[in-house]
C-alpha cells in the first residue's frame, strides 16, 4: 500500500496518520471537515437525569467545563474504548465501556435505565438509531448537542500542493458528510488524476453508500469495515511491504 488520505478532522486524524506509519503505510492529512463547539446551557437540564450516553469523543472534547461538571458524578455509559477513555479524560468518575457500536449501546443502556431519563452528549449531525432504540426501550432522552462538523473549502490548489506527484491508493471515510465531499472532489476536472481510481475505505455501509451516490462513476473499489470502529477500517488495508 501507498499513499494513504486521511480526510477526519483534527485532532482525529493526526492520531490516524501516526497509526498508518506505524503500519508502514504513507498517510496524507486532508481533513475535509472540521468540528466546533455548540453552546448547551446546563441550566436547562434539570434535577432527573440518571446517566449519560456517549457515542463520539468529540462529543467530549467539546462540552463546557460547566455541562461536564453539572453531569460528570453520574454513570456515564462510552460507545467504545476510546470514547471511555475520554470521558475519564473530560471528568466523569463512573463510566462503562461499550461494545463499540452505537446500537449495541443503546441496548445495554436499555436494560439498565429503562423508564429513566438520560442526557447524550452528541453531535448535531447524527445516526438517529441510538436515540429512536432507546426511546422504543422507554428510556427518555435529553439530547445535548455539545458540537457540529462543517465541511472546508478545498481549493483544487491546496489539494495539488499536499498530493504533489504521489499515487493515491486509498481514501479513508469516518463520515456520510465528509463520504459527499470526497465524491465531490474525485469529481472535479483538476483532482481526476490525483482521486478517481483510489480505493475507498469506508467505516460503515452507510458511509460508502454516500459516496457512492456523490461520485456513482469512481473506479476504485468500494470498502466497508466490519464494524464501525478504526480498528476494523484499518486492517482492511493490506499489508504495507
Amino acid at each position: 500500500m501507498g499513499c494513504v488520505l486521511v480526510t477526519r478532522p483534527e485532532p482525529d486524524a493526526g492520531r490516524t496518520a501516526s497509526r498508518l506509519r506505524a503500519l508502514g503505510h504513507a498517510p496524507l492529512v486532508l481533513p475535509l471537515s472540521k468540528t466546533c463547539a455548540l453552546d448547551v446551557d446546563p441550566a436547562s437540564l434539570g434535577r432527573d437525569i440518571s446517566a449519560v450516553a456517549v457515542t463520539s469523543a468529540n462529543a467530549l472534547r467539546h462540552a463546557s467545563p460547566a455541562l461536564v461538571r453539572q453531569l460528570s458524578a453520574l454513570p456515564c455509559y462510552a460507545v467504545g474504548e476510546r470514547t471511555t477513555a475520554a470521558a475519564r479524560e473530560t471528568g466523569f468518575d463512573f463510566v462503562t465501556a461499550g461494545p463499540g457500536d452505537a446500537l449495541s449501546l443503546a441496548e445495554a443502556v436499555a436494560r439498565h435505565l429503562a423508564g429513566k431519563r438520560i442526557a447524550y452528549l452528541c453531535g448535531r449531525e447524527r445516526f438517529p438509531l441510538f436515540e429512536e432504540r432507546l426511546a422504543a426501550s422507554g428510556v427518555e432522552v435529553t439530547i445535548l448537542e455539545t458540537y457540529d462538523t462543517v465541511l472546508l473549502e478545498l481549493p483544487d490548489e491546496r489539494v495539488h500542493s499536499l498530493l504533489g506527484p504521489s499515487r493515491l491508493d486509498a481514501i479513508l471515510l469516518y463520515s456520510a458528510k465528509a463520504a459527499d465531499a470526497a465524491g465531490r472532489l474525485a469529481a472535479r476536472a483538476a483532482l481526476a488524476e490525483h482521486l478517481a481510481s483510489a480505493d475507498i475505505y469506508a467505516l460503515s455501509p452507510r458511509i460508502g453508500e454516500a459516496f457512492r451516490a456523490a461520485r456513482p462513476d469512481h473506479r476504485g473499489t468500494i470498502r466497508i469495515a466490519v464494524s464501525p470502529d478504526e480498528d476494523a477500517l484499518l486492517a482492511l488495508l493490506p499489508m504495507a511491504g
